[in-house]
């Protein structure tokens, strides 16, 4: 029964205003193939949940500690990545902690029950011409539970996106695509050896599945990020601009200039941030590219 699928949700994010069109519910679906160096929802990436720790709430009682069958609950709070990845995902620590300082991400959901959440936000869809946005993670890294998903909103009228990687069977995309009504796909560079180095794969199929998807939808969003140092050279903006230009069914493509912000959620996973160094990119350096991608009659904005 489609309302029994089930799958893993990261979180369901309400009154989002980044993710699509309108007030929208974001659903953050877990697993991510990609492993993109300034992952903003680096606690998305694994197909499994995972203990998260806001160090800042610890009270430094050793109850994690003391529960934890390796004994090394603490080894997250400290930093420590070695002794972190042995974690069993037992969540005894996030039962025991006294002042919610462990967090468990990642919760299997049926198909119902997130229709349930995101049926509580159905009245400010429809005066804002919202809807629901599936992410990750990588949504299509669960193909059937996102088309079920999908299918049930449509089922009630209700505005879909999905926010790609694109990196997935091109079967199971096109299957999405008859059931969305918007993607949101990334485009991070189009150098495919720069790509391997900033994300861990190519972007052969990437770039494969975009000429697949124009083809058979007629709305989407492409979003680009601006990485200071890393994908933001004249050369690699000519090439995106270009390649962007010569696609039919772009409706609108999004700049969105790299932040700091995932910096305190690898910590928190007790994982290394390798960005610490980079820079946000200026708004004068924005302008221009904005300028760059509007020149060639390319609807564009900085941010969404």
């Amino acid at each position: 029964m489609t309302d029994m699928q089930s799958g893993l949700v990261a979180n369901i994010q309400r009154f989002s205003l980044h993710d699509g069109p309108g007030i929208r519910t974001t659903v953050f679906l877990k697993g991510c193939p990609l492993n993109c160096l300034w992952c903003h929802n680096p606690e998305n990436r694994l197909s499994q949940p995972e203990v998260v720790v806001v160090e800042s709430r610890c009270v430094r009682c050793g109850q994690c500690v003391s529960v934890c069958p390796n004994r090394r609950a603490d080894a997250h709070a400290t930093g420590n990545h070695q002794q972190a990845v042995s974690c069993r995902l037992c969540g005894a620590c996030v039962e025991a902690c006294p002042a919610g300082a462990r967090q468990m991400v990642g919760k299997r959901m049926t198909v119902a029950e997130v229709m349930d959440e995101i049926r509580r936000d159905t009245i400010f869809y429809d005066d804002s011409q919202g809807g629901v946005t599936f992410s990750g993670g990588e949504p299509l890294a669960q193909p059937e539970f996102l088309g079920a998903l999908l299918a049930a909103c449509a089922a009630e009228g209700i505005h879909t996106a999905v926010d790609t990687c694109g990196f997935a069977a091109q079967q199971q995309l096109l299957a999405v695509a008859a059931k969305a009504n918007l993607f949101l796909y990334d485009l991070k560079i189009l150098n495919d050896a720069k790509h391997v180095q900033l994300t861990g794969v190519s972007n052969v199929v990437i770039l494969d599945n975009l000429g697949s998807l124009v083809r058979v939808h007629n709305n989407i969003w492409l979003r680009i990020p601006i990485i200071p140092g890393l994908n933001d050279t004249e050369e690699d903006l000519e090439a995106t601009r270009r390649f962007a230009a010569a696609l039919p069914a772009i409706r609108q493509i999004n700049l969105l200039p790299y932040h700091k912000t995932a910096m305190h959620k690898f910590k928190q996973l007790g994982r290394p941030y390798e960005l610490t160094e980079v820079q946000p990119p200026s708004s004068q350096f924005m302008e221009r590219a904005l300028a760059r991608f509007r020149d060639s009659g390319l609807s564009t904005r900085i941010g969404g």
